[in-house]
């Protein structure tokens, strides 16, 4: 089964709901920095669809616009970031969520991001930055696991007791450092800790040298929605000096961040507020 159809339950599928289109998105999906160009019998085994179906798919996209290909090696084109900018620009995200990051940067340097949670990964949904590192790179739209990150871990927290049980029933996390916690009891105690505390700290769990601190934006409802960090480098800044020096801010700023969704519907409505 293919990323976009498993991540709807086959019993949640309304009758009209399209296999075809499901197929087409999750070929998109599977493009990442590995896979930047693929050849069909790949992207097949990547979507787990046969090679008649990725075909038929792939000359779809191609023919809009969406996907490349030179010498049998399928790739995504630019047409593919209008489906990004069209969130971003509906959202507001550069009026209301950028702001703020540019001032968290401002004052601690290092970088600032917001996420939201989807399935069992975390997206980055804005970014302001200014580390020039090669790690992994926290751009608008990256995607990681959720259980690697701050943001992740922050947003796990504020499921409720039977999703997060399924969440750590279902993961299957694996080794990105030396550091990550793969344990699914360790993680458990790891993510109750975050709720109680109301953020959480990471220390090379995504990739080596990254140091972050989140804590969540909360609707008005009390649900988390979304969560917000500071980062920096690991040896540099240690998740208590991040606690006592930046904790403070990133509080008072979800809490601003929070209160300005209101005045975006579109925004609330997409991070399900």
């Amino acid at each position: 089964m293919n990323q976009v159809a498993e991540s709807v339950e086959e019993e949640q599928r309304p009758a009209e709901f399209v296999e075809a289109l499901a197929k087409g998105l999750s070929i998109l999906e599977s493009f990442d920095a590995a896979n930047a160009e693929m050849t069909l019998s790949e992207v097949a085994r990547r979507v787990n669809l046969s090679p008649a179906a990725t075909r038929r798919s792939l000359i779809t996209l191609q023919t809009l616009g969406y996907v490349g290909q030179k010498n049998k090696r399928f790739h995504l084109r630019p047409k593919v970031m209008t489906l990004g900018s069209a969130f971003y620009f509906s959202a507001r995200i550069d009026e209301v969520l950028h702001p703020d990051l540019r001032d968290i940067v401002q004052k601690f340097g290092d970088a600032s991001s917001v996420g939201t949670l989807d399935g069992h990964d975390v997206i980055y949904i804005a970014h302001n930055s200014v580390q020039r590192a090669r790690r992994a790179a926290a751009v608008v739209g990256a995607r990681y696991p959720a259980f690697a990150t701050s943001l992740g871990r922050v947003l796990l927290a504020g499921l409720p007791d039977n999703e997060l049980e399924h969440y750590i029933a279902t993961v299957r996390p694996e080794p990105l450092t030396s550091k990550t916690v793969t344990d699914p009891a360790i993680l458990w105690e790891k993510i109750v800790a975050a709720r109680e505390a109301g953020y959480a700290t990471t220390v090379d769990q995504l990739d080596y040298g990254i140091t972050a601190l989140a804590v969540p934006i909360r609707s008005l409802d009390g649900r988390t929605v979304a969560a917000l960090n500071s980062s920096g480098y690991t040896g540099m800044v240690t998740p208590e000096l991040l606690v006592s020096e930046r904790l403070p801010t990133l509080q008072a700023t979800a809490s601003r961040i929070a209160h300005s969704m209101t005045r975006y519907p579109i925004l609330q409505s997409l991070l399900g507020t």
